[in-house]
């Protein structure tokens, strides 16, 4: 299309802002109304896609509400709501006069007030100059993974007649875990579970088994990040309950929800360890239940850790994986869940990628056992025990509570925001999670995520640099009432 001798890029890149047609993105959105749920909650799921998809570009100009309306047939508040519900997800900005905007620049910089999903963000964009506190992960292999991968070479020099597609996973692994998890309380067996590539697609299969646009899921608030934006992307609509799902029958009365998610070991982010009363009562609840056990592994020294909460009911799901324990590039992960549920995920599965790879499989089943060694869970407290430390020298003013395992620690800033104040240390070359991108109820604005797995000399740097970022801090002025004023 052009305009005046300006065609839609050059006036987009400029300072003209040429407003995108209702037509054209009733076009692009297609049948966007097909499904089941509120109208509000299809055209947002659509228009996410869209934009996640790289079809609606960093800094499009959307059509006005009442324009795109009329365009697709529906009232303005429909509009509306979807609009409002990206932007709560940091997909779009609304400012009175400028209008509605994809989230982020042209040519692909980031808007400095709405970054989107800087949890996957941080997974995709990695400057080498950036010290990374947002994905909480080892940051190398342990020894012993090579080790597994030479021992399982014979094993591979012995397949004959094997097409290498398990759907459900390899039966080695599949048998392995199910005695892992019978060992802990939770009598399984091998069809009960479905190895996946990671906990996230785990997460993924589960979501779109279980979820229809529109239907709520209850989240803790705050949660993981990863986990609100699978929902999300199925067209669901996270409801956030106090850590531990506490309220969850009540609210299961009165809002029906089609699925609820729970961390209950070494919660993400507060290292919190929900207790065996608790867990039998989230077992007997009227809906379906996802327990995340991806970071129950990650005790300290001399912690004991519940039975899972699959222990005390049959229609539990639980997902874990070894990313967060061993390593992020082992790509394994697994359900655990009845066997209808499983065989209809290897069904979904088999049309994403036939199965995983056979020889991480063979490899896995050699470091399950690894799950339980001293020397990871040592590590793991000495390197929470620097992080700490440091944080009490450097920046004293910080609410850092104590945890016994996991993998982070949800500390509270004393005044400002953890979105802005994100910004200011990433503009000091250290890259770090906001509390709001975790929480759907917004009331952990002034909180941030930060992990300890990284090597102590890089905790050392990362605090230094976020000391040096908030000493320039200024909040914006719609927080500066929460800093302290100083009395001489």
């Amino acid at each position: 299309m052009v305009l005046g001798g300006l065609d839609r890029e050059e006036c987009q890149s400029g300072t003209i802002g040429l407003q995108m047609r209702p037509i054209e993105l009733a076009d692009r959105l297609g049948r966007w109304s097909s499904g089941r749920g509120p109208l509000y909650v299809l055209l947002a799921s659509r228009l996410r896609q869209l934009i996640d998809d790289g079809e609606l570009p960093p800094g499009e100009l959307l059509p006005p509400d009442r324009a795109l309306a009329a365009a697709l047939a529906v009232g303005r508040t429909t509009v509306v709501a979807a609009y409002d519900l990206l932007r709560a997800e940091g997909r779009i900005t609304r400012r009175q006069g400028s209008g509605t905007r994809v989230a982020g620049e042209p040519n692909g910089a980031r808007a400095k007030d709405a970054p989107i999903d800087p949890f996957f963000v941080d997974s995709l964009e990695r400057p080498d100059d950036v010290l990374h506190a947002v994905c909480a992960a080892p940051d190398e292999p342990p020894s012993f993974v090579a080790e597994a991968f030479q021992r399982i070479a014979p094993e591979l020099g012995r397949i004959q007649d094997d097409l290498g597609y398990y759907p459900y996973g390899h039966p080695s692994l599949r048998a392995a875990l199910a005695e892992r998890y019978t060992s802990r309380g939770a009598p399984t067996t091998p069809d009960q579970i479905l190895v996946t590539n990671g906990g996230q697609q785990a997460l993924s299969l589960l979501a779109h088994a279980l979820l229809s646009p529109g239907d709520q899921v209850l989240v803790e608030a705050p949660t993981y990040p990863g986990a609100l934006e699978v929902f999300r992307r199925h067209g669901a609509v996270p409801r956030g309950l106090p850590v531990g799902l506490d309220g969850l029958e009540a609210t299961v009365r009165e809002r029906r929800p089609a699925l609820a998610y729970v961390i209950p070991t070494y919660h993400n982010p507060t290292g919190s360890v929900l207790p065996t009363l608790a867990r039998q009562r989230l077992a007997s609840s009227d809906v379906p239940l996802i327990e995340d056990e991806v970071p129950a592994d990650l005790r300290f020294p001399g912690e004991q850790v519940p039975a899972p909460i699959a222990a005390y009911g049959d229609s539990v799901i639980s997902v874990g994986s070894l990313s967060k324990s061993i390593w992020g590039g082992l790509r394994i992960g697994w359900v655990r869940a009845s066997t209808p549920l499983i065989n209809r995920l290897a069904r979904l599965r088999a049309v994403h990628d036939l199965g995983g790879d056979v020889p991480t499989q063979l490899a896995a089943v050699q470091l399950l056992p690894f799950l339980d060694d001293p020397a990871l869970h040592q590590t793991l407290k000495a390197r929470h025990d620097h992080l700490r430390s440091l944080l009490a020298t450097k920046l004293p003013d910080w609410e850092v509570p104590t945890v016994t395992g996991g993998q982070c620690l949800w500390v509270r800033l004393p005044y400002g925001d953890g979105s802005s104040f994100a910004q200011t240390a990433l503009r000091h070359k250290v890259a770090i999670l906001p509390g709001s991108g975790l929480d759907v109820t917004g009331r952990s604005d002034q909180y941030i995520r930060l992990h300890y797995r990284a090597s102590q000399a890089k905790l050392t740097e990362a605090v230094h640099r976020l000391a040096a970022a908030w000493s320039a801090y200024s909040p914006p002025t719609t927080h500066a009432a929460k800093r302290p004023v100083l009395v001489v």
